[in-house]
């Protein structure tokens, strides 16, 4: 019932309203949040624009990590933010989302990812993250699969875990619109106009829309987008993929969310009595491809025959792929357009944009709204890549 009922209400057929004071490109989880928190705070003419359903991108997917286990302080507060947010969801804004804190689990195998890691949990503590570096043995009680021998540490928090992204997406859009906001699906944006350095209009396959301010949320298509508006946004679309084992017998026990930090193995629970496969395949070029396929199976069984073998030789029963959205330091881009007034953009995750969300909603509406955010996100603006070397940004927790 509630899905059916997001779906009519945001039917293409609708026509687009003549002005909005924000539209929003992109109906994923960083659109969906910037929605919320805008219609929350009183803006009435919000209108997002989705060129197909909400969540068919990359937020629809079922990895819903959500961690504030990062090494730059900024990504730790954004994370710690907005883990704060997803417990809270199902009272603002008002949905059942199926968190489980579970944890994150970081697998080392060297001394020198070990020195990395202490490093961070030493920030993240200092910044009231949970997390600490426990022993192979603690690792393998927490996590079976593991084969503690492998490994020299690893460092875990409590905190962490994962979500359904979906049920997120169309919990924040509900929300919003209950408040005002305008959702109108298999709408592609064609054209931004902008005149005297200031954004004027919106232009789609279902019209135009005269407004003053554009958020551009429009995930690994941000590129094209932002040169609508003559804006660069260095977002480059990177294919992921992951394995669905299916239910296994004997069920596999509740772990955490694990992660070989050498390799970008990864896998969890599937909530169905099965396992969630993952690994960031090197080899993988750039584009919009958005084919499961099976390769990358190769290399994730070659790295957990070293970490986890009894999951090297399980059997995929099913799989997806999504898309990242790269940018060259693989941290966000969020911001306003120096260029160009009232285009903002939230953008460039490279996988953490579902974590982040939360606290990108509220940081986007302050800065729309020209209040103060309680994170000072100068430093993820697209201008750093302006050949400004000193300004990219450090992240050692990238998977």
């Amino acid at each position: 019932m509630v899905h059916s009922a997001l779906r009519s209400d945001s039917a293409p057929s609708a026509p687009l309203p003549a002005t909005a004071d924000v539209v929003i490109v992109g109906g994923g989880v960083v659109g969906a949040s910037v929605a919320f928190h805008l219609a929350e705070a009183g803006v009435r003419d919000v209108l997002v624009v989705e060129r197909d359903e909400p969540a068919s991108g990359s937020s629809g997917k079922p990895i819903g990590g959500i961690r504030a286990q990062f090494s730059d302080p900024l990504n730790i507060w954004l994370g710690q933010r907005s883990l704060e947010a997803w417990r809270a969801f199902t009272t603002r804004p008002g949905a059942d989302i199926g968190i489980d804190s579970v944890g994150y689990l970081f697998l080392l195998g060297s001394e020198a990812e070990v020195a990395t890691f202490q490093q961070a949990v030493g920030v993240q503590n200092e910044l009231g993250v949970p997390s600490r570096m426990i022993t192979p043995r603690a690792a393998h009680e927490l996590c079976p699969f593991l084969d503690p021998r492998s490994i020299v540490a690893a460092a875990y928090s409590p905190a962490d875990g994962y979500a359904l992204p979906k049920a997120a997406v169309n919990g924040y859009l509900r929300a919003a619109r209950r408040l005002g906001a305008t959702v109108r699906t298999h709408t592609t944006v064609t054209g931004i106009d902008v005149d005297g350095g200031q954004v004027r209009a919106v232009r789609t396959t279902s019209g135009k829309v005269c407004t003053r301010a554009v958020v551009c949320a429009a995930g690994p298509w941000s590129a094209a987008v932002g040169a609508m508006a003559g804006v660069d946004l260095p977002v480059t679309p990177l294919r992921r993929q992951i394995a669905l084992t299916g239910p296994l017998t004997p069920a596999p026990p509740r772990i955490p969310f694990t992660l070989d930090f050498a390799s970008t193995l990864y896998f969890h629970n599937d909530g169905a009595g099965g396992l969630i496969l993952g690994l960031s395949d090197p080899r993988q070029e750039p584009g919009f491809g958005r084919e499961f396929s099976r390769e990358w199976l190769e290399p994730f069984r070659e790295a957990a025959l070293r970490r986890a073998p009894a999951l090297a030789g399980l059997e995929a029963k099913s799989g997806w792929a999504g898309l990242y959205e790269m940018t060259p330091d693989r941290n966000a881009l969020i911001g306003r357009a120096g260029e160009v007034s009232g285009f903002l953009y939230a953008t460039g995750f490279s996988g953490h944009g579902f974590l982040q969300a939360p606290a990108v909603g509220e940081i986007v509406r302050d800065l729309c709204l020209d209040r103060t955010p309680f994170i000072d996100v100068g430093p993820l603006s697209a201008a750093r890549f302006e050949g400004h070397a000193a300004a990219v940004r450090p992240e050692a927790h990238i998977i």
